[in-house]
């Protein structure tokens, strides 16, 4: 037996970031947990739902910590091993930072799988983590029932160069680097109503390193205020955080937003997630989608694995922001502007 006969998705009930705790569920946990005061040293802690944790070690540099593990959302196991590095090393990205090591979080079922197939996962996740220039030094693995795995990253930024979703100002342009539709193409290729070549242009997508800090100038790199990486609570859930955490609003265009071409017919055929409800039901109070067809609402609450980033850039070098971005990221889009604080957190128009 070897890896490449099983298909994954059919072992576990949800994949990828579609397995998140519900958002509105995770925030009423959290808000009965007492946490420990904070350190002086910390400058960002999950209070606002940011994509990683910032500790200044000195006026040079500050660590950044995130971690990230599902169950799969693709059939081969080298490219969930790819899609799942790529979307735990995300989180740096997401603060300005860059990652420096990484440490494996596994549960296999030994019973159930033969030893190939995690392999083929953790040299996925290898490559990816080398084309990130960072180092794999280790990890914890488990016996269990469902295959699970997933990255603890840390790496290094400068504490004057931290991107935040805190920092959104007036007028800023919004740049999303990825197409949306992850959540419903892989909803069909767990259904086995497709294979994984039918969707091959959002698979190389998912596994593409959100590594943009290297295709920014230091001038352009100064003009980012604000950042988030759109993952399991899509572009409606992450672009509300973003805005609540900068005290502003977003308005976004639809038209403009990249999405992949087979999405809107996914969603059309019905290929929804548990996680298309809740992250509508999550956002429902604080969104406008008036004059929005029902399909292109399923899109903004669509659940992305290894999604884009969606930055807040001067308007002043946003169209130079694109075209540097797209020598990496072809799809990279303006699609919309920070408003000052209205009644909705984001006002999505046709």
């Amino acid at each position: 037996m070897t890896s490449t006969k099983i298909s994954l998705t059919q072992t576990v009930q949800k994949g990828g970031c579609a397995a998140k705790v519900a958002a509105s569920e995770l925030r009423d946990i959290l808000r009965q947990v007492k946490f420990p005061a904070a350190h002086p040293a910390l400058m960002v802690d999950g209070g606002l739902f940011d994509d990683a944790a910032i500790y200044k070690v000195n006026d040079e540099i500050a660590l950044v910590q995130t971690l990230d593990f599902f169950t799969p959302i693709v059939d081969t196991p080298k490219l969930f091993g790819e899609i799942a590095a790529a979307n735990a090393l995300s989180d740096v990205y997401a603060m300005g930072g860059k990652p420096k090591t990484a440490m494996g979080i596994l549960a296999f079922p030994l019973a159930t799988l033969p030893k190939e197939v995690i392999v083929d996962v953790m040299q996925g996740a290898s490559d990816k983590i080398a084309e990130a220039d960072a180092n794999f030094v280790g990890g914890h693995s488990i016996d269990d029932d469902t295959l699970k795995f997933g990255l603890s990253v840390t790496g290094f930024v400068n504490p004057q160069q931290v991107w935040t979703n805190a920092g959104a100002r007036v007028g800023d342009h919004l740049i999303l680097t990825k197409p949306l539709g992850t959540g419903t193409l892989t909803a069909g290729l767990k259904r086995q109503e497709v294979q994984e070549t039918d969707i091959m242009e959002a698979l190389q997508s998912m596994a593409t390193v959100n590594n943009a800090v290297d295709y920014m100038t230091p001038v352009l790199k100064a003009e980012v205020h604000a950042a988030t990486d759109i993952t399991g609570f899509g572009l409606s859930g992450h672009g509300m955080q973003l805005a609540n955490a900068s005290q502003v609003s977003l308005r976004i265009s639809f038209g403009k937003i990249p999405r992949f071409a087979k999405a809107l017919s996914f969603l059309e055929k019905g290929f929804l997630t548990k996680a298309h409800r809740s992250n509508a039901e999550y956002t429902k109070e604080a969104i406008s989608v008036a004059g929005l067809e029902t399909l292109q609402q399923h899109l903004l609450h669509d659940p992305q694995t290894s999604g884009g980033l969606l930055l807040s850039v001067s308007r002043e070098v946003s169209g130079d922001m694109v075209q540097a971005l797209r020598a990496k990221f072809k799809s990279a889009e303006i699609i919309g502007e920070v408003l000052p604080r209205q009644d909705k957190a984001v006002i999505f128009e046709p």
